[in-house]
């Protein structure tokens, strides 16, 4: 499936609902769609001993938070690397090894002295090559009005399957902790009740596997991502996809999808 246009994404679901597997199946349709994750460029970033990585593990091995500004950083340079995102005539371009070099030499212990992205202004390309699903970021409407400070999101889907489906699903997740083979006793259940199919030792359940746990999981999506999806509502971007399984939403997808950005 090819696109008119440049498809700039959010997937916006709980715990266990199934993004990552909707992610996948995007990719596979609509091969135009690229992916770019926070998390992923961070890791990146620290890997490769880039400035910017450096100053992000520092960071993290004091047990400080990554701030949104640092993380904005990270996505400009993937989309500015990538041709999909231009500094406007007359603004200089800050890239992730000049600014954090320039913070690293300066010897300073926070993030804030460096240029917040609202300070420039940014020409974006709607070519359907410049399509990607952003992913990690943003998580509150605070990082969704930064972001569009870069470029806006021009499509949030927000995926929704009942809160008892998604607990009845994990909860009945049993692990062989020795390989990594995952039954479920709904749709995957094991040869032997609580027994490996292959050595036949006993399965385990993970502790974040327990109902208690992804019920407290599930009510703080909930809360904290109300106002997020109230923010990209009053957009006018944000479209609800609702059903059981990954299966019955994938097609429906499918289909809002081609119809928005389709050739």
């Amino acid at each position: 499936m090819t696109l008119r246009k440049a498809a700039r994404l959010i997937l916006v679901g709980a715990p266990g609902v199934g993004k990552g597997t909707q992610t996948e199946r995007m990719h596979q349709r609509f091969p135009q769609l690229s992916s770019i994750s926070s998390g992923d460029l961070l890791r990146d970033n620290v890997r490769n001993r880039t400035p910017l990585g450096i100053q992000a593990e520092h960071l993290m091995s004091t047990g400080a938070l990554v701030p949104d500004s640092m993380i904005l950083r990270l996505i400009r340079n993937a989309l500015t690397t990538r041709g999909w995102l231009m500094p406007k005539e007359g603004v200089q371009a800050f890239t992730v090894n000049s600014v954090a070099a320039d913070y690293v030499s300066s010897g300073q212990d926070n993030y804030v002295t460096m240029p917040q992205s609202a300070d420039t202004e940014y020409a974006y390309s709607e070519d359907p090559d410049a399509s990607f699903i952003l992913d990690g970021f943003p998580r509150t409407a605070a990082q969704a009005t930064q972001l569009a400070a870069l470029l806006p999101i021009n499509m949030v889907i927000h995926i929704h399957t009942p809160p008892s489906i998604i607990i009845d699903r994990i909860c009945n997740r049993w692990t062989h902790a020795p390989s990594g083979r995952v039954y479920n006793t709904t749709f995957n259940a094991p040869k032997i009740a609580g027994k490996d199919d292959i050595t036949g030792e006993p399965l385990m359940q993970r502790n974040d596997d327990k109902p208690e746990v992804w019920k407290a999981r599930l009510r703080s999506f909930e809360e904290q991502s109300l106002p997020l999806l109230e923010h990209y509502d009053k957009k006018g971007i944000l479209w609800k996809v609702e059903g059981n399984s990954s299966d019955e939403i994938t097609p429906k997808i499918f289909t809002e999808f081609q119809r928005r950005f389709g050739a």
